[in-house]
């Protein structure tokens, strides 16, 4: 098996925290974004994962630190790593066939723009699972038609009418991930875009009007992280679900607090000092930072930041940034310093 991971966007809609690390990268409950992503992933397909193919955008934004990090992810995975670099921004479908070296056998394609909860085992009668969330509001979203054997035979974006309440999520997976290349190569070939861009969904439709069977595999939980509000909510999110789940620790045991206190779910990390402080519920704290005189609660703090005489609620603050303040719904990026 393989997963392929398309990732060379920008990620403008969380800046400031994405000028300086890429949107997959930025940690969310202690991990960045595509880690937990391709590792829950790998747990639900529950067998071995061959290679993982990452889809990188210039590589003055995607340097080496990207490429380590990704590379030290497959290979946790016993996995080979593959880099791959998209050259233009001309969508879905050409992010997929800049790793086409790597379009053979079985694949999930996953975009490293959300979290998911999921247990459910893939159907093996299936050509293709498309990964899907029932939704309250399908009008806002792409969601799949089916047939009355629960085979998708249409993906309809943005619905006016009734067409079903599950939502396309941006995971996939092909029985052999060559026939969708086969078919993306027609979409290009034949310049068919939408918007300027060539798009996935093309190259699925043309799967379809093959015959091929499509099955829904829904996910429990999708959780976006597209920008800070909705970012900060899937922090909240994931930290009760490790909680519950009891797998990590999400507490390092070099934690110092000095007269402060912790009220879990937390995770925090290495060589943190909290001094006459709370910290807590919902609270994500990278690695050797200090947090002085403050109260935080459900935020998402990165690593190397002092925070002093804070009352934080619903913030994010990024790597090495000083805050010393009054303001509590912040979003504050790299190397910043407010005093």
């Amino acid at each position: 098996m393989k997963i392929i991971v398309p990732m060379a966007g920008r990620g403008s809609r969380l800046r400031p925290h994405t000028l300086t690390v890429p949107k997959p990268l930025i940690p969310v409950a202690g991990q960045p974004i595509v880690h937990r992503l391709v590792k829950d992933i790998a747990k639900i397909l529950n067998e071995p994962i061959e290679e993982v193919a990452f889809v990188l955008g210039d590589p003055a934004f995607f340097g080496d630190d990207v490429v380590e990090s990704l590379t030290n992810l497959a290979e946790g995975l016993g996995a080979k790593a593959s880099i791959y670099r998209q050259d233009q921004p001309l969508g879905t479908g050409h992010a997929i066939m800049s790793a086409k070296e790597s379009l053979s056998g079985p694949a999930v394609i996953a975009y490293a723009d959300t979290l998911i909860r999921a247990d459910f085992v893939l159907d093996p009668e299936a050509d293709s699972v498309i990964w899907t969330k029932k939704v309250a509001n399908p009008e806002a979203f792409g969601v799949v038609k089916l047939n009355e054997r629960n085979e998708i035979i249409e993906l309809v974006e943005k619905p006016e009418a009734f067409v079903s309440d599950q939502a396309v999520i941006g995971i996939y997976y092909f029985k052999d991930v060559a026939v969708l290349k086969s078919k993306l190569q027609e979409v290009l070939d034949e310049n068919l875009m939408h918007g300027g861009e060539y798009q996935i969904n093309d190259g699925i439709k043309k799967m379809m009007a093959e015959g091929r069977i499509f099955k829904t595999g829904t996910v429990d939980e999708w959780m976006d992280c597209g920008n800070k509000a909705v970012t900060v909510e899937t922090n909240t999110k994931m930290l009760h679900f490790l909680q519950s789940d009891g797998e990590e620790q999400m507490i390092s045991d070099s934690v110092v607090l000095d007269n402060a206190q912790i009220i879990e779910p937390c995770v925090i990390g290495e060589g943190v000092v909290i001094m006459d402080s709370s910290v807590g519920p919902n609270v994500s704290i990278g690695n050797n930072c200090i947090i002085e005189s403050s109260s935080v609660k459900n935020s998402l703090i990165q690593s190397h930041t002092t925070i002093k005489n804070a009352n934080l609620d619903d913030a994010m603050v990024g790597n090495h940034v000083k805050y010393d303040g009054s303001f509590t719904k912040i979003s504050i990026g790299d190397y910043s310093t407010l005093e």
